[in-house]
């Protein structure tokens, strides 16, 4: 417990050390975010904020976690799927930048690297750590062996809570607040499971950074996190469910993340079916957004909900080892 403990604090003090200089180092070298001029008014004078904060979040979960953990092969697995994604992540940012656009890489290198990257985690989970290819019905009780299929359902997991942690990332602090709150119940799930405590130090590490990211990405964001971020904490969930065997159980843990990314889908599916829309705008955020509700209201709230969903599935999980 007391490794799991530092290793955390010494995550969140280096991100708030580090922070101050990184943005000063950012601004001076104009590495500022593209907005989007189809988005929320009010985003257009956060046009210029520092981008790519994901980097300082990654350094500060590196370092501590090279010097703690036990370098077990299910927590490099995860640290490596976490950081090929922030790679990936960080090339998006750059291309922006480079390219003055809110568009960066193509979706087909986006597709490749990814499909890349979940089979190597796939590979590390049941060559390297001895899992299984059974997928979990953790409300069940239930197990079904994918066979060949399990390497598919991994692509699934990490391309949907990639993505779907970038979409959430739309408002100061939101996405790396209920970032921290779905790990902080991953610290739980591996802490109390026999073998899994170089995973809860990972995830102490994950949970560090995120809250002291916070001290600057708070409203009003003094830097933004960038896919560098996003995809990286995105590719970290993934990583730890994986190795959790939480795969499916990541849809509650991840509760926020999929309410964004399904409201993304609905708005798609209404407007090219039906030439309407459902909501304002999508991701959901940008819709109470244009009903008026403050950013800081709509913050608030969804981590309220991330955390009753984070709490949910603990539960559910803590009742199925039992």
């Amino acid at each position: 417990m007391g490794r799991v403990l530092i290793a955390g604090t010494a995550s969140l003090l280096i991100c708030i050390f580090l922070g101050p200089k990184f943005i000063s180092f950012l601004r001076q070298r104009e590495f500022g975010q593209n907005i989007r001029p189809e988005g929320p008014e009010g985003h257009h004078e956060k046009a210029g904020t520092p981008t790519m904060g994901g980097i300082v979040i990654f350094v500060a979960i590196a370092a501590p976690f090279l010097i703690l953990s036990a370098h077990t092969p299910q927590a490099w697995g995860v640290f490596g799927a976490a950081f090929a994604c922030a790679l990936l992540g960080f090339a998006d940012d750059y291309t922006k930048i480079i390219k003055r656009r809110s568009l960066g890489l193509r979706a087909r290198t986006k597709l490749i690297v990814t499909i890349a990257i979940s089979l190597g985690l796939w590979w590390v989970a049941t060559d390297a750590a001895g899992l299984s290819n059974e997928l979990r019905l953790r409300i069940v009780d239930y197990q079904i062996d994918l066979g060949i299929f399990y390497p598919v359902l991994i692509y699934f997991v990490v391309a949907g809570t990639t993505s779907s942690v970038n979409l959430t990332d739309g408002l100061d602090g939101l996405a790396a607040g209920c970032a921290a709150i779905v790990l902080l119940a991953f610290i739980g799930i591996t802490f109390i499971t026999t073998g899994q405590r170089d995973l809860a130090l990972l995830s102490a590490c994950l949970v560090g950074a995120c809250v002291g990211f916070l001290w600057f990405n708070s409203f009003p964001a003094e830097i933004f996190m960038g896919d560098t971020g996003s995809l990286g904490l995105g590719g970290a969930i993934a990583g730890l469910a994986v190795m959790t065997k939480t795969e499916i159980l990541l849809l509650i843990l991840g509760g926020i993340f999929v309410i964004e990314a399904v409201s993304v889908a609905l708005q798609v599916f209404s407007f090219q079916a039906f030439r309407k829309r459902i909501f304002l705008m999508a991701p959901i955020h940008h819709h109470f957004e244009l009903l008026a509700w403050s950013e800081t209201k709509i913050i608030l709230r969804f981590w309220i909900v991330a955390a009753a969903c984070g709490a949910i599935g603990f539960t559910i999980y803590q009742n199925s080892i039992k």
